[in-house]
């Protein structure tokens, strides 16, 4: 059994990764070198916090080095087709600061010689939020994967959920999205969700929650409204642990929560039960 890690009150209380020598758990406090959490995967020996990390930094501990994966976006870039106040200017800043065209990646390599096709967004470009690039990110990774006879594999950390900046048309991706996830299921190819810290919104009631299997990381926040939200609309204290990776197994909404050290074996001897190849 794994320890259930303490994680912060509050979904802004842990930063993106410093790029400093030293770093401070958000959870413990305890002060940490950045060449242990290299070692431990972005996880605090402490106290088991999982750190927010990108997806090309999931994309190595998950796939084999060899043959190499081959990385793809599609060469897709958000419009901006509402107008919306500072968009353009808070998404340029995100590819710059990233050097990512939008919040998904698709990876097609091997985990443990199985091959496989990796879906993934990233928190760091406007907290993972799905607009149309990113729906049709996934949707175009999800044909791959069908028409390669791989099975799919989607990662996510969207706290963003839907994007506000694109109005309906984000909301539409919910939509598309699931429509690829109900291809999957007709072409027998096995879809698993990978729930990390934090998946929400219309991220989570879409694709995030429609695997045949879900697995979460301890202690992601999971859900559609966060848990401050909830209890501001309803007038009662939530239990604790509400929407946390561990709340939600103990109530069915997960079939399991696997720390970061052990995903790539689980993730393995998963696929040895369900896929045979095609």
């Amino acid at each position: 059994m794994f320890k259930r890690p303490r994680k912060p009150k509050e979904l802004a209380e842990q930063p993106e990764i410093p790029e400093g020598r030293w770093i401070k758990c958000p959870a413990c406090k305890h002060l940490l070198y950045r060449g242990q959490l290299e070692r431990t995967l972005w996880v605090c020996p402490f106290c088991g916090l999982h750190f927010r990390i990108p997806a090309e930094t999931y994309a190595r501990i998950l796939l084999d080095e060899e043959p190499p994966p081959e990385k793809t976006d599609f060469s897709l870039v958000s419009a901006d087709p509402l107008g919306f106040p500072e968009y353009r200017e808070k998404l340029a800043r995100a590819q710059k600061r990233t050097g990512l065209r939008d919040a998904a990646m698709v990876y097609a390599g091997h985990l443990e010689g199985l091959p496989v096709v990796l879906f993934t967004t990233d928190f760091r470009v406007l907290a993972g939020s799905m607009g149309s690039v990113v729906g049709e990110v996934f949707v175009r990774a999800a044909r791959r994967a069908i028409h390669e006879r791989k099975p799919f594999l989607a990662l996510t950390a969207s706290g963003g959920g839907a994007r506000m900046q694109e109005g309906i048309l984000a909301l539409m991706q919910m939509a598309k999205t699931t429509v690829a996830v109900r291809e999957l299921d007709e072409a027998g190819i096995p879809y698993i969700n990978i729930l990390t810290d934090p998946t929400m919104g219309g991220v989570m009631a879409s694709f995030a929650s429609l695997g045949d299997i879900l697995i979460a990381e301890p202690g992601a926040l999971l859900g559609f409204a966060g848990p401050r939200v909830i209890q501001q609309t309803i007038r009662q204290k939530l239990p604790r642990g509400f929407q946390r990776a561990e709340f939600l197994l103990e109530h069915g909404m997960v079939d399991l929560v696997v720390p970061r050290h052990r995903l790539k074996a689980t993730l393995k001897n998963l696929l040895e039960l369900v896929w045979e190849g095609g």
